[in-house]
């Protein structure tokens, strides 16, 4: 009587898809033996996106107070600007006073006279 061999399939010519669902390319004793390793990796992976995620929130902080940074700038600029305006209306002002030269300020702006003439 002849016998019949059986042929099986577990060599190269199975795909690694189905060796990955079967357990067959990474086993639990992989797992077992290296598993100071693959904690130690896992750790790094959450240690690196936790950092990443503080730079990115710490840079949105920098752009924000950066923007803050030039209202307050412009603010100063604008404040420095209309004090040394009114230093120097002052200062003219007690000038033309020791001169006695009877100026004052004027209250209300001053307008524009139309001739009527000019008009026609």
């Amino acid at each position: 009587m002849p016998t019949k061999t059986k042929k099986h399939h577990t060599g190269p010519q199975r795909s690694i898809f189905g060796q990955l669902i079967y357990g067959r390319v990474i086993s639990s004793d992989f797992f077992a033996h290296n598993w100071l390793a693959i904690f130690t990796i896992i750790v790094m992976i959450l240690i690196y996106i936790t950092n990443k995620y503080h730079n990115q929130t710490k840079m949105e902080e920098i752009r924000a107070l950066n923007r803050q940074l030039e209202i307050v700038k412009t603010e100063r600029i604008r404040a420095r600007s209309e004090y040394m305006s009114r230093t120097r209306e002052s200062s003219m002002q007690s000038l033309v006073d020791s001169l006695h030269l009877n100026l004052h300020v004027q209250d209300a702006p001053p307008f524009k006279l139309n001739n009527s003439n000019e008009e026609r």
